[in-house]
């Protein structure tokens, strides 16, 4: 996963926000304590990722991944909206869609079709560049 500027500050929060969406989504169950201290032991964020998540290319760290990757697009297209000076229902006249599916978006709840995102990133006056690396 790319981290841009501010990485540990949004990384770290990302991991919280993220843990405890998680965490409700499944019941609201609470962490054991040997999954407990193995976190509190953690001395970087990779450590802290595999403590919860498990070691790249396990299911569950997969899945996180993923996540994380559109949680991350969700919240720069937040960012990019109101820099735009747009409420979610201006931009959504203005692609000409609904913004019940912006919110979504915005909320991790929606997954996309690439032609959806550029024409988003187009409303909001920007360019989406993909790299395959």
């Amino acid at each position: 996963m790319k981290y841009e500027s501010n990485s540990i500050v949004i990384s770290i929060e990302f991991f919280a926000v993220w843990t405890e969406r998680i965490h409700k989504r499944e019941g609201g169950t609470s962490m054991n304590k040997e999954k407990n201290d193995a976190i509190m032991a953690c001395s970087d964020f990779e450590e802290l990722l595999d403590a919860e998540y498990g070691k790249k290319g396990t299911a569950e760290r997969d899945k996180f991944d993923i996540e994380a990757e559109a949680f991350c697009l969700a919240e720069c297209l937040k960012e990019q909206r109101r820099l735009a000076g747009l409420t979610q229902e201006q931009l959504a006249t203005k692609i000409g869609t609904k913004k019940s599916y912006i919110s979504k978006i915005e909320n991790g709840y929606s997954d996309l079709q690439l032609s959806t995102l550029f024409r988003i990133f187009r409303g909001l006056g920007k360019r989406v560049s993909i790299s395959i690396i």
